[in-house]
């Protein structure tokens, strides 16, 4: 859209509406052009010279006397379209114990045929990890698709508390041209040392464009008993007394 004719006082703010409703799962570019002159059609008497801010020089409009005429503002707009979040998954295991457990994650809406990565400016870009994997999936038409993943934490102290307990490893992956429907086998490892119960969010990230969320529930049941104690009474109203150890498992 276009707005135009817009009067602004000193000191006054200007806010601008941005709507963002993707159709497909793809990148979306804009850029919001804002264009100011004066009221009363005069130039700024600022001349913008050789030696002046590289930036200056690319935002303004310069006159045929050298004065200033009009400043740009110019603001690129990335939009990366995030499909509904789905159903939780959860991975069950018993304290002490360890679950090594097969996730398959359906991606929908994927669109074919870009590798190139978001800008850097782009807002919805996930900050992903240096573990994080970029596997490829390649259909018969040779169009690659690359992804990226990254567990998500509600909080540090739930990072601090899963983080050495769970391991996330993608193994397998299909692409179905047809339906545009990408699965993603994950092989998920977890191995308790208490009962617990934590949340995270795997999110997936398609550089062809598209955000998927799905929330991982991570639940530890009691352990199994270590040993039965048995205590013989030497009589009645007497103390019978029995000893045992325990190790702990960190310093």
């Amino acid at each position: 859209f276009h707005l135009a004719g817009i009067r602004l006082a000193p000191k006054e703010k200007l806010e601008i509406p941005v709507l963002f409703m993707p159709a497909e799962m793809k990148i979306y570019k804009a850029v919001v052009v804002i264009l100011v002159m004066r009221e009363n059609g005069e130039n700024w008497p600022y001349e913008v010279t050789g030696e002046s801010d590289t930036d200056l020089n690319r935002n303004v409009i310069v006159a045929e006397n050298g004065e200033t005429q009009g400043i740009l503002w110019i603001y690129p707009i990335n939009g990366t379209p995030e499909a509904p979040q789905q159903k939780s998954v959860v991975v069950r295991c018993q304290a002490r114990q360890r679950l090594e457990q097969r996730v398959e994650l359906l991606l929908i809406g994927v669109m074919p045929g870009a590798t190139d990565l978001p800008d850097a400016g782009n807002s919805a870009m996930v900050d992903m990890e240096e573990s994080s994997s970029t596997p490829e999936v390649t259909d018969g038409s040779s169009a690659t698709l690359e992804f990226l993943y990254e567990l998500q934490y509600q909080s540090d102290e739930i990072r601090y508390q899963l983080e050495s307990l769970v391991g996330m490893e993608l193994v397998e992956k299909e692409w179905d041209t047809e339906s545009r429907i990408v699965t993603l086998i994950f092989n998920v490892v977890f191995a308790p040392s208490k009962p617990m119960r934590s949340e995270a969010t795997l999110v997936i990230q398609c550089t062809a464009g598209g955000l998927w969320k799905f929330p991982l529930v991570f639940i530890a049941t009691e352990p199994e008993v270590d040993d039965v104690i048995n205590i013989e009474a030497v009589g009645l109203n007497k103390e019978s007394i029995v000893g045992f150890k325990l190790t702990s498992q960190t310093r």
